[in-house]
């Protein structure tokens, strides 16, 4: 009879767990499961606007995937994508790395440490249209840092950082690199918090220097948050698309360098081509995919 009793109540408890998950599931499948429907279902389909005519929808099965497929543009906004996440996550993940030693280091002893924490975090609170204004501002033709390396003697002339090709999209990398270094940290630093301090002393007393202890002990034990962020950052970094939206007004200048793969999208949407829009959504979402899996791959197989 207690045997009874008791499953009696764990299948109570049960009822109200799937009850808690009613909200979830609610909110996933209209905002998450039927638009990923909707889109690939668009996808098959030619439905574009020609002046005040609607054409379509009519169905064209995978011509949108042939035609985006053998455009050049494809692969030349993937490849622009690539590059300026890669330009931002370098110096991002290396940095974090090192700022989360510091932090998490009992040895040091530094003060104030919630205070510069929190300074860190912060511009990853600023609006990106904020930012790339700022920016738009600071490095335009006549702005303040022209300015000052002309008074510094170290031009003669504006430099045209927008009408570069690589300052350009160094400054695209710099503005990411600002706003999410603070994240990566934060995540970092929890994961060096949690490592079991024995582990350090033991490294100690056999005679282990701080290098040693970083890349034998820290490393391999911060693998899992590493993947994590290493993933969830190259699925930012291809849905980059707000700074370099505001920064080159849409364009992608200078000679669609800077134009990315959402900005690519972006432009189908704003002509209501929506079916292409959902060729290339599906796309990306099948490249970020694959991606992803071959991240999480290539770091289980280096440990094996």
């Amino acid at each position: 009879m207690k045997e009874k009793r008791n499953n009696k109540k764990a299948v109570s408890y049960n009822k109200w767990g799937y009850i808690f998950l009613i909200p979830f599931v609610v909110v996933y499948i209209i905002f998450q499961f039927i638009p990923l429907v909707t889109t690939i279902y668009n996808s098959f389909f030619e439905n574009y606007r020609s002046g005040l005519t609607q054409i379509g929808p009519t169905f064209v099965g995978l011509e949108n995937y042939k035609t985006l497929l053998s455009n050049g543009d494809l692969l030349t906004y993937f490849r622009n994508t690539i590059i300026m996440w890669l330009m931002c996550f370098i110096p991002q993940i290396i940095v974090s790395l090192l700022l989360s030693a510091w932090f998490s280091d009992p040895s040091l002893r530094l003060k104030c440490t919630n205070f510069f924490k929190t300074v860190i975090y912060l511009p990853n609170l600023i609006m990106a249209s904020a930012f790339a204004m700022l920016f738009f501002t600071l490095f335009s033709d006549s702005g303040p840092m022209n300015s000052l390396l002309m008074n510094l003697g170290i031009i003669s002339q504006p430099f045209k950082f927008l009408s570069n090709k690589w300052s350009a999209r160094s400054l695209v990398a710099l503005m990411n690199f600002l706003m999410w270094f603070g994240n990566t940290t934060i995540l970092l630093l929890a994961g060096m918090l949690g490592i079991d301090s024995c582990m350090y002393e033991a490294a100690e007393v056999d005679g282990a220097t701080s290098t040693q202890v970083f890349f034998k002990i820290t490393l391999p034990l911060l693998k899992p948050i590493l993947i994590y962020v290493m993933i969830t950052s190259l699925i930012g970094g291809l849905q980059m698309f707000d700074v370099p939206q505001i920064l080159t007004n849409g364009q992608g200048d200078p000679m669609r360098s800077t134009m990315t793969l959402i900005m690519y999208l972006n432009k189908h949407l704003f002509s209501k081509n929506y079916g292409m829009a959902g060729a290339l959504s599906v796309i990306l979402f099948i490249v970020t995919g694959a991606l992803s899996l071959v991240v999480f791959r290539f770091t289980n197989a280096s440990e094996e």
